[in-house]
């Protein structure tokens, strides 16, 4: 069993989906997060503001509200399955690999890779696989790990546990794998035994919870059997600790700040 200490950090993607709706900076997110029980952020390239660039501004910053980095998470216009965006999308990977190198132990998620033009699925894969097994190569060089983070939103390639199967074997064993709960439930899969077929390749956990409809539900409230997700990364043997909690529900769309303090409080309840 992996004995490494669980921590649990916060996504802020809870803030970003509100899109205008969201006025706030970094600052903010940092604000909401460490008032909300956290002790670790993933940040994404849309959210980290005026701090992109400046690493050492942003290690102060997260210094001053008790909060790790533990991963900085960016996607691509490209939806990582576009040929001629390929450069492109390794740019950008090394730009975040480089801020993230800056905080030790953190991360970089790549998002899912995602249908953005006209073509065969199987060649779709293969482009993805390709940015994802190169990225993790820029990763290592520069001592952080590259980790792909599946999605169930619109378009994406990676949905099923077919579709996690066709992506996984085309993988280097260095690229990361970020689980997140409510998208493997809204993709029809068995919890249980999709994480354990790729256990190896766990870095950390998102943990969110949808109902039996596939809606969106607070933590706790819906399909997900947190103990037992829980239980399952502690077992997985690249497990870095971190639990990172991201909502994505109608009452986080109405008061983020308090929906990812109640989510805290519902781990805390749980024995977490």
């Amino acid at each position: 069993m992996n004995t490494t200490e669980l921590k649990i950090g916060c996504q802020t993607f809870t803030w970003e989906m509100l899109g205008s709706g969201w006025d706030g900076g970094p600052d903010d997110l940092l604000s909401a997060i460490s008032a909300g029980g956290y002790s670790g952020i993933e940040i994404t390239d849309t959210m980290i503001g005026h701090y992109a660039g400046k690493p050492d501004a942003f290690a102060k910053a997260l210094a001053s509200a008790g909060l790790q980095l533990v991963s900085f998470a960016f996607g691509s216009q490209s939806g990582f399955t576009i040929p001629a965006m390929l450069a492109e999308d390794l740019e950008a990977t090394r730009r975040w690999v480089d801020f993230a190198a800056h905080f030790p132990g953190a991360l970089v998620s790549m998002g899912s890779a995602t249908v953005m033009d006209e073509g065969p699925r199987e060649e779709k894969f293969a482009i993805a696989a390709e940015c994802y097994n190169r990225s993790s190569e820029i990763g290592r060089a520069a001592g952080v790990t590259v980790a792909i983070h599946p999605s169930s939103h619109h378009n994406t390639l990676l949905f099923t546990r077919a579709d996690y199967d066709a992506i996984f074997e085309k993988l280097e064993p260095t690229v990361g794998w970020v689980p997140d709960t409510g998208h493997i439930l809204r993709g029809g899969q068995t919890m249980g035994d999709t994480l354990n077929a790729y256990r190896d390749r766990i870095r950390y956990v998102h943990l969110k919870d949808v109902d039996k409809a596939g809606n969106w539900a607070m933590l706790g409230q819906g399909a997900c059997d947190v103990p037992a997700v829980i239980e399952a990364a502690k077992n997985a043997p690249n497990f870095n600790g971190w639990i990172v909690v991201e909502e994505e529900s109608k009452e986080a769309g109405a008061d983020p700040a308090r929906a990812v303090k109640v989510n805290f409080e519902t781990l805390r309840r749980l024995g977490f």
